[in-house]
């Protein structure tokens, strides 16, 4: 890869750009490869919008008839999208004869084979946890054969690259001779909050100066313990006069029935939205606590990053997800409970020196290990790796 230009097929089995984890992730790709002199060409599911920031060429199959969106997760639309992708990938890899096939999830098959038949090197990038998106009956079995799909991914493709320790952990059960990376997520953005945006935003979000400001960011998925997070804030609101809570994300529908179920408290909660990943850090630092129920799954919670990097105090659940990054130096952890869940938020509440304390080791590790640099020189260690050949068995440690 020391040619000049060397050119790069991302393939993202996910809309783009759309406000979601993998969306946001791969953005970064992009960001970090051009940035290290490759020509990219993204290959994307045929929903999102562009990014100013990006300057790639994006290509997107037709959209289906009838179908305006696609989920989180599998669904038969998806399944049909990507054996488009199959051979759209087909098609752009003869005519352009790219060096590297960088797919994410299930793309992760596609890159192998188109690989294979061009002769290019292929990469399977993991983005999360089958076992997040589990539910009854026919779904269930959908992600029994995701699994199989990721499996065989990682033990054919030249390198997998995992978003976190526990998805590493995973892939080194699906293939434990394969070349496995951990190349951490960082924040959603790479924008610094504008000063006179967080105050505004602070005071329209307080009744009081010394009113408590506690926020969720994520979506209203179960396994993001949203159940929790709703069964908590009544518990806080009537323990906690100063505290007023801050939702980010939902769907319109979402959030009229959340709203409705707070019945008498939901004066006291404000419901944001889906807000656009540059704005967010402005929300973020306009807030004083903020909250991680994650109940399952493996994968990293990418919202936990963006709380580091805004220099606020966390609050999570003492789950396995949570403590792949989170520990008690640098959160406030409880049980997975509403009661305890509870508790620990209103300790917060009335602590702000530990509230101080704990903000300030999130932003160092924000500063240490979770920033495009060092996302951008993993990446390009990788990249490195497949230049030198096979043979090469070692991680790339954080």
């Amino acid at each position: 890869m020391n040619e000049e230009r060397a050119h790069v097929l991302l393939i993202s089995t996910q809309p783009f750009f759309q406000w979601r984890g993998s969306s946001i992730r791969v953005k970064f790709d992009l960001l970090a490869l051009e940035s290290l002199g490759y020509d990219v060409d993204l290959l994307a599911m045929p929903y999102g919008s562009d990014d100013p920031e990006v300057s790639a060429t994006i290509r997107r199959p037709p959209r289906l008839p009838g179908v305006r969106n696609l989920p989180i997760g599998p669904s038969p639309a998806k399944m049909l999208l990507d054996a488009v992708l199959v051979f759209q990938a087909l098609y752009l890899a003869v005519r352009h004869r790219y060096r590297v096939i960088h797919a994410t999830e299930e793309g992760g098959v596609i890159a192998w084979l188109v690989a294979r038949l061009t002769g290019a090197k292929c990469i399977y990038e993991k983005h999360s946890d089958p076992a997040s998106y589990a539910g009854r009956g026919l779904r269930n079995v959908l992600m029994k054969a995701y699994g199989s799909v990721e499996a065989f991914a990682a033990r054919h493709v030249d390198a997998v690259i995992c978003t976190g320790p526990g998805l590493e952990l995973q892939a080194r059960r699906y293939a434990p001779d394969a070349l496995v990376y951990h190349v951490p997520d960082i924040p959603s953005s790479r924008a610094d909050p504008d000063p006179g945006t967080v105050r505004r935003l602070a005071g329209e979000l307080r009744k009081n100066p010394d009113d408590v400001v506690i926020a969720y960011v994520g979506s209203f998925a179960v396994y993001q313990g949203i159940d929790l997070l709703f069964d908590t804030i009544p518990r806080v609101l009537q323990g906690q006069p100063r505290a007023r809570f801050l939702i980010v994300g939902g769907s319109d529908g979402e959030i009229s029935s959340r709203r409705q179920a707070l019945g008498v408290h939901a004066d006291r909660v404000r419901f944001a939205g889906r807000i656009a990943p540059n704005e967010l850090p402005a929300w973020l630092a306009a807030s004083d606590i903020l909250l991680v129920p994650r109940l399952a799954g493996v994968n990293t919670p990418l919202k936990v990053l963006d709380y580091f990097k805004a220099g606020r105090a966390i609050v999570a659940t003492d789950t396995e997800a949570n403590r792949l990054i989170l520990d008690r130096a640098c959160a406030r952890m409880s049980p997975p409970e509403a009661d305890a869940f509870a508790a620990a938020i209103g300790d917060l509440v009335e602590d702000p020196g530990e509230r101080e304390r704990i903000a300030a080791e999130g932003r160092q590790r924000y500063l240490d290990r979770y920033n495009f640099d060092v996302f951008r020189a993993k990446l390009a260690e990788i990249y490195r790796a497949l230049e030198a050949g096979p043979g090469r068995k070692d991680a790339i440690q954080d």
